[in-house]
């Protein structure tokens, strides 16, 4: 039948072809194969965007290596014209510049009527503003910077978005408007070398490419051009896909009257001809039928318009649905075996075939399903080829998203960036003197060689120049925004004492946590079994494709319950990254085995959402869950008990109320602790009490920074949960002041797409007004009003009615922040929002955008000029961080200071803003060490014997009166400089220092010799480490090294030293040792660079 219609489609001549009955997938499998064995280029045109989106992503996945584009509206929303969308616009230019210079074989585009209702530049201008290059061309880079600049590029030190370029010797960065990737150009002399694109954030290297087309913005560069519609750009022997004709042209009308519509309106205000006119900007229906002339036309949908020369009716039906139920899945899979069709289970991931197969099994081994390895938007059964294609979400009912471009935003490339880079004027702290400000670099003169030092201000006016090589001894101070840190005196011993005082409390506390982790070590607890196929079920269930991150952390913790002693670990994970799902399937494995369930959670409401979640995850499992909180009643709580004490409860889901004494489990065996960061010490304190002998799984969204994670290794199994679910959106983010038109908008928007709104108010005086004052805006909404200061029942019901869809807007006060999850409400109205903390706008932002349509969230604040610098700076932040798992970055600062509050008790946060952030770290680190090897010897015995092999890893300076340095020529950006000089002196093993050389040279060029020098260095000061010594000169051609203080004994007796002594005692005439105030000194002659000074130390 593929034959019969690539038969049919190949005389290029107008003629319209009828496909019917085409059902589920089966679409794209034939659209796919008519193009294997035609290759010219096909326009496919689906309903509308989502559906072209799922269409693209099945071609896709069926053709594989050949992309398949799609091809968008330049606009933002239907209808406004206002609002564009840069990466649309992106991606237009790309597929007009990939028609333009033809492959050999046609393109696969993918659109909707949206698309072509715009026309596109004309063939002439594109071709007449492309710039081409080829390797092995001459070009001239005056030129080259003179051109992108008449093409409106504008110049940067370094390219993260489209339309910017930079010179930096003989390597020239340019974005294209139409290529996804920035290309870097290598120059050899005025010859190109090679052409590369590389990733705008990391600024390496990707791919090689022979030549490039670079255009400038076509949106705006060529608006006075004419323009042409999509179809006459396209080659004559395209094949055009319709899905449905007649609503094609519908479209393209409509939009036209729009058009015309708000054309008419900015004439009458103005009597100038600003705009172009709408028919030279958007398609007529009778322009676009007559286009179609002299096109194959296929029609491939359920209605057909046009008159047809050639019809195909195939036999086939959509996948049926079961509802997940297993046995009628197998027993429905066994007929059409029997009816000799072969079975095929499409699905993504191969865990989810592997789960599949384990239940097949089970039911009935004589099955033989294949697995395709691909996702497919929806399953058919093919009569005519008898072939049966499943897919494995339809089968368990989840959510298939299609998979898009990753597209680079700039604000990601920047920002990490900008949170390390050091700023002149920024706090940073030194290891050994304390706080100060950086004042920038400064070339320092050393025996009439060049180097760079950095200057740091301290108290009074001191300055301290630091060497580049100890750089690494200064971090970016961070503590609580807002105040200053105090700065340090140098030379005063307040800042020795600090360390101290910090250094003693540390250790009390993590002497706890290990203690506490040593009980439980020993203490015996229940060892669960293995999964069974209900785990399975369960697990597959999910309506969301389980993360790297989310699948980790389940297995964690069903190790951790299958083992002997207790478990005690924290998963932690951004809002709505799926913790909630991890604790079900281990409250799940925990029932299966018999045992009873506790879930402790902070808010009332929130143990009603938990409750409503876990009784829906398990609705399809003989199994009990209940839960008590100030809504029920107390004869509810009473019967409730009842059931919980004689077992018949396995699962209950309650806030503190769960601790006190009346509540007694008849066989508790994991308890589950959600937010834990909001619970106060009483209940805590309740808790250790249950801890011992009870497995506990412990969930928090405050993330914990990865370096605070390793610190605590010792004292408990961290789960972290870093990747969002692959098919969320990010949620849009606007600023605003209060206005009526803006709100009316947004909730009349949601509301058309059947959805709610959230409206945060958070004064309970006038939350009424509020809620009138919507009422007013929108009268057909029906408004719910919810406050902290309501009795129960009545806040539950308000709740209740929303959750189930009566309530279109709720207004309430921010008691939504922890945890509501209700997946139709994708609108969040924030009022006064500069009165709340970063941490809480993120964390209620965090309760739209859970399911797979577009949120939004609207910050209303008063007029900018009114605000503070600080929440000025915290609104900006949230705009630009709207990605998802953004959390961890918005979060960044504040919340690193709270997670380790959260961790260590309140009095920690305290030494943070004494020390700072990374400061504090580097004594936790020590503190903990120490512990390992004095008191806790017998449980870390595995690890000691790692460490026990360095045992003079220590710092070693060096100071060198050599020209080293990173010259301006090489490296211009002053932040970069000092980021690269930080990187460089962090480095600790050869492997990681030979990738850093190999992106120095793709980003920066040839290494020139000063720099060769100090990479040099660097290797050097391992080895003075690897020695043990302190410090090492290179000065007047002789080295000097430092051995560490006589005190340090275990030094002087080991064979390190031993061999040292050897060594010199062999060398007399090079070496000399003598001592010096308590220190060892060598001294070795005939050093002139370091490249001698590392052989001489090599040798020993």
């Amino acid at each position: 039948m593929v034959q019969t219609i690539a038969e049919k489609i190949k005389p290029n001549e107008t003629s319209h072809i009828r496909l019917k009955g085409l059902v589920g997938s089966l679409d794209a499998v034939i659209a796919a194969s008519v193009y294997q064995l035609n290759k010219q280029t096909c326009i496919f045109v689906m309903h509308d965007k989502e559906e072209a989106a799922y269409f693209q992503n099945d071609l896709q996945n069926l053709l594989g290596e050949k992309e398949v584009l799609l091809f968008p509206t330049s606009y933002k929303r239907p209808y406004q014209f206002d609002e564009t969308e840069n990466a649309n616009i992106l991606q237009r230019a790309e597929i007009l510049n990939r028609i333009n210079h033809k492959a050999s074989t046609g393109e696969l585009i993918v659109t909707y009527p949206e698309a072509l209702t715009e026309k596109v530049i004309n063939k002439k201008s594109l071709n007449k503003n492309t710039f081409s290059a080829k390797v092995g061309e001459n070009l001239d880079i005056a030129f080259l910077t003179e051109l992108l600049q008449t093409y409106d590029f504008e110049p940067a030190d370094f390219v993260y978005e489209a339309g910017q370029f930079s010179v930096r010797g003989g390597i020239v960065d340019v974005y294209s408007y139409a290529h996804d990737l920035p290309y870097r150009i290598e120059l050899f002399g005025n010859e190109i070398e090679s052409i590369r694109t590389f990733d705008p954030v990391s600024q390496l290297s990707q791919d090689s490419i022979k030549e490039i087309n670079v255009i400038p913005n076509v949106q705006t560069r060529l608006l006075e051009e004419t323009r042409q519609s999509f179809l006459s750009f396209i080659p004559k022997n395209s094949k055009i896909w319709f899905k449905d004709y007649q609503q094609t042209l519908d479209t393209i009308e409509k939009y036209f009257q729009k058009a015309t519509a708000n054309f008419d309106e900015v004439l009458s205000v103005t009597d100038t001809q600003v705009v172009l006119s709408p028919s030279e900007l958007f398609e007529e229906t009778e322009t676009f039928e007559k286009e179609l002339d002299g096109f194959q036309q296929i029609e491939f949908g359920n209605r057909f318009y046009l008159k047809t020369d050639f019809e195909l009716q195939f036999e086939a039906e959509p996948q049926t649905s079961f509802n997940k139920n297993f046995d009628l899945i197998v027993e429905n899979l066994g007929q059409w075996q029997m009816r000799n069709s072969s079975l095929i289970i499409a699905a993504e991931s191969l865990a989810q075939f592997n789960r599949l197969e384990t239940i097949f099994k089970e039911l009935d081994p004589t099955l033989e399903v294949q697995a395709l390895n691909i996702g497919l938007r929806s399953g058919f059964i093919d009569k005519n080829r008898e072939v049966l294609c499943y897919t494995d979400h339809q089968l368990f009912d989840r959510f298939h998203k299609y998979k898009t471009k990753t597209k680079h935003s700039k604000s990601k490339a920047l920002t990490l960036k900008e949170l390390r880079s050091l700023q002149p004027g920024d706090y940073v702290t030194h290891i050994d003197h304390g706080v100060a400000r950086f004042a920038g670099m400064e070339k320092v003169d050393v025996n009439g060689k060049m180097q760079e030092t950095i200057r740091l201000v301290y108290r009074d006016d001191d300055l301290l120049y630091v060497s580049v090589h100890s750089i690494h001894k200064i971090s970016k101070y961070t503590g609580k925004e807002g105040a200053p840190p105090s700065i340090s005196k140098l030379g005063s011993p307040e800042w020795e004492n600090k360390k101290k005082r910090v250094k003693g409390k540390v250790k009390d506390i993590a002497k706890d946590l290990i203690n506490l982790y040593a009980k439980r070590k020993d203490a015996p607890g229940f060892a669960f079994s293995k999964d069974g196929y209900m785990q399975a079920e369960l697990e597959s269930s999910f309506i969301y494709e389980d993360t790297p991150d989310q699948a980790k952390a389940t297995e964690d913790v069903k190790a951790d319950m299958e083992l002997p002693h207790p478990m005690d670990r924290l998963v932690c994970g951004d809002v709505g990254f799926g913790k909630t799902e991890v604790a079900i399937r281990a409250a799940f494995k925990a029932a299966v085995n018999g045992k009873q369930v506790a879930v402790l959670v902070p808010t009332t409401i929130l143990a009603m959402q938990h409750f409503r979640t876990f009784s829906e995850r398990l609705a399809d499992f003989p199994i009990k869950v209940e839960y008590i909180n100030r809504f029920r009643t107390t004869k509810q709580i009473k019967d409730t008990l009842r059931r919980v004490k004689e077992g018949k409860t396995e699962i209950l889901v309650g806030t503190h109320r769960i601790v006190n004494k009346d509540v007694e489990f008849k066989d508790l065996g994991l308890l589950i602790i959600d937010e834990e960061q909001k619970f106060g010490v009483k209940v805590k304190d309740k808790l250790k009490e249950f801890r011992v002998d009870v497995d506990v799984l412990t969930l928090t969204a405050t993330p914990i920074p990865r370096t605070l994670h390793f610190s605590l290794m010792g004292a408990r199994d961290l789960s972290v949960i870093a990747t969002p679910p692959p098919n969320r959106q990010p949620v849009t983010t606007e600023i605003h002041t209060f206005n009526d038109e803006l709100i009316r908008d947004a909730v009349s928007f949601e509301l058309k797409r059947g959805g709610q709104v959230f409206l945060v108010h958070n004064r309970i005086n006038d939350i009424e007004q509020v809620g009138n004052i919507i009422l007013r805006l929108v009268p057909d909404a029906r408004i719910g009003i919810a406050h902290g200061q309501m009795d129960g029942p009545l806040l539950e019901k308000r709740m209740v009615k929303f959750i189930e869809g009566e309530y279109d807007v709720l207004v309430s006060t921010n008691i939504i922040e922890s945890g509501l999850d209700i997946p139709n409400a994708n609108t969040i109205i924030i009022n006064h929002a500069h009165m709340f903390g970063l941490s809480d706008l993120h964390q209620m932002r965090g309760r739209v955008g859970r399911s797979n349509r577009k949120a939004f969230c609207y910050l209303l604040t008063p007029p900018t000029i009114g605000l503070t610098s600080d929440a000025r700076k915290r609104l900006s932040a949230l705009e630009e961080f709207s990605d998802l798992g953004d959390g961890f970055k918005v979060a960044m600062r504040d919340l690193d200071i709270r997670g380790a509050g959260n961790l260590l008790g309140a009095e920690q946060s305290g030494f943070i803003s004494d020390l700072g952030f990374e400061m504090y770290h580097k004594i936790l680190d020590e503190a903990v060490q120490e512990l390992k090897e004095t008191e806790f010897k017998d449980l870390f015995t595995k690890d000691l014997v790692k460490e026990a092999a360095q045992i003079v890893a220590q710092d070693c300076t060096i100071e060198t009166d050599l020209e080293i340095l990173i010259p301006d020529s090489y490296v211009s950006n002053t932040t970069e400089r000092i980021g690269l000089y930080a990187k460089l002196d962090n480095i600790k093993n050869e492997e990681k220092l030979q990738k850093f050389i190999v992106n120095l040279k793709d980003r920066f060029g040839p290494i020139p010799e000063s720099v060769q020098e100090l990479i040099e260095t660097v290797r050097l000061r391992w080895l003075g480490e690897r020695l043990g010594f302190e410090k090492l000169t290179l000065k007047n051609k002789n080295m000097k090294c430092y051995f560490v203080p006589s005190e340090k004994e275990a030094y002087f007796q080991s064979e390190t030293f031993g061999k040292i002594i050897a060594y010199v005692q062999g060398q007399p005439r090079r070496c000399k040792m003598k001592e010096y105030k308590t220190r060892l000194i060598l001294t070795v002659n005939n050093v002139s660079d370091v490249k001698q000074g590392i052989e001489f130390l090599q040798s020993i």
